[in-house]
């Protein structure tokens, strides 16, 4: 199995090469290693930190493996959101590494490991659809381009701001890249979720419960108006003072916290980089591109059950016992302090 296509397990190529090794899945799931590790990994981190990166260098054949595992694994999940994630997350990576190899291929110092705009061009039947035009720009077919930026936000993107000659429209290198990133985004989500037959959920059933307790949310998602820091719940309180006091925090406690804060609809990526005393607002709007959506919270933080799965349930009052989210926590303190209010108004 080629390290390019480890590196790109989405390529016809590398579909063919998981095929000429004749896998059998269910063996491999019911084994472990590697590779069903890395697939875990892929989907935790697309679904908590909006990459697929790993966070070591594994050999080519469990590298490439790890890709059909975690399809199956985010078909298993089944929570909302998922599959669009996991697949944008995929779609970033990808363009990482594929912009970086368009680089070198462009200072003549591209090898073997390499992929090449023609190549990646002819894998998604786009070569008759770009042409270059010179000094690093490029002419699009009007409709691959409408097929691929039909995603994209911005009015930038929208075919009424860009010239049109002949049935072709310019554009930027980077802005190629990113169509490319869409047409990538949209080949990992083709066919999610996948039926999964009933050995491989088996097989894979500890790590799929480990990837719903990571990701867990509140059923249905909710948001409030205004950011109250005396009513936030204390596992909450607790994760904020550990960011404020400069503390890496481990993945998922950034994400519960980021979670958390998300369901304000007064706070932006800049509002939480601030509060938290975060110096990567950027990484902070990337998460909240994937918790929010045009209707408000579309991914919310995780359940009390999750917060204690991963040490973060501290300090618990009387309170912690009676409510199963600390959404629904912050809720009942802030309505109780209304009450509170009301009470005290009427009294004078």
């Amino acid at each position: 199995m080629q390290r390019l296509h480890a590196r790109y397990p989405f390529l016809s190529g590398a579909r063919e090469a998981v095929e000429a090794a004749d896998v059998d899945l269910v063996s491999l799931v019911r084994e472990g290693g590697p590779a069903v590790e890395r697939g875990v990994e892929r989907v935790r981190r697309a679904l908590l930190e909006g990459t697929a990166e790993s966070e070591e260098r594994l050999g080519a054949r469990a590298e490439l493996l790890s890709y059909p595992v975690a399809r199956v694994l985010v078909s298993l999940i089944d929570a909302p959101g998922a599959t669009e994630k996991y697949a944008r997350a995929e779609a970033a990576l990808a363009q990482r590494r594929f912009g970086a190899d368009f680089e070198e291929e462009r200072s003549l110092q591209s090898g073997g490991e390499t992929l090449s705009l023609q190549q990646l061009l002819a894998d998604f039947d786009l070569s008759g659809d770009v042409r270059p035009t010179g000094d690093g720009r490029f002419d699009v077919a009007v409709t691959a381009y409408l097929r691929l930026s039909s995603t994209l936000e911005g009015a930038d993107w929208r075919l009424v701001r860009r010239p049109l000659r002949d049935g072709w429209v310019p554009v930027s290198n980077d802005e190629l890249e990113t169509l490319l990133r869409e047409a990538v985004r949209a080949r990992v989500a083709e066919g999610l979720p996948l039926t999964v037959p009933d050995p491989i959920a088996d097989a894979l059933a500890e790590e799929v419960g480990r990837l719903r307790t990571a990701v867990a949310d509140a059923d249905p998602p909710r948001s409030f108006h205004e950011f109250e820091v005396e009513a936030l719940p204390p596992c909450a309180h607790a994760l904020l003072d550990r960011a404020r006091d400069g503390e890496e925090l481990p993945a998922n406690s950034r994400f519960a916290l980021v979670g958390f804060l998300a369901t304000f609809d007064e706070l932006d990526a800049h509002d939480i980089s601030a509060v938290c005393g975060f110096d990567d607002p950027e990484r902070v709007r990337y998460q909240l591109d994937r918790l929010r959506d045009d209707r408000g919270v579309a991914f919310a933080p995780p359940s009390c059950a999750t917060m204690q799965a991963y040490g973060d349930c501290v300090n618990q009052d009387d309170l912690c016992a009676e409510i199963a989210h600390p959404l629904s926590y912050y809720e009942r303190r802030t309505r109780d302090a209304g009450d509170e209010a009301g009470a005290d108004a009427s009294a004078d």
